[in-house]
């Protein structure tokens, strides 16, 4: 999940990037290029401040999403989730398991 945050922290100096970019041409106002330069610092440290908060998070994210993928195992005996008017999701099994008791589930 680090490769998330990096991926989504490059994404977005990219995006802004063209705005920063340096020319090789000398500036004709040194304190625009100073704040210029201060501007593209504090984007970059900005962006790492959210990477370290999103890492922890996406790291517990992915494994809550590995629980649920060992609990589910194969997805294809599953139907897609649907959606109840009072808004409980259901997601039924393709074929019923034989079950011994009533309301006994291996999930």
């Amino acid at each position: 999940m680090k490769k998330f945050a990096t991926t989504s922290a490059l994404a977005l100096l990219l995006a802004t990037g063209p705005v920063f970019a340096q020319d090789d041409t000398p500036p004709d106002n040194p304190e625009l290029a100073e704040g210029a330069e201060l501007l593209n610092r504090g984007f970059q440290l900005l962006l790492e401040g959210l990477a370290n908060e999103i890492e922890p998070m996406a790291e517990e994210w992915s494994e809550g999403w590995a629980d649920l993928v060992e609990k589910f195992g194969d997805m294809q005996v599953y139907h897609p989730p649907e959606v109840l008017p009072n808004g409980d999701i259901i997601i039924r099994r393709r074929t019923p398991l034989d079950t011994s008791e009533p309301g006994e589930t291996d999930i």
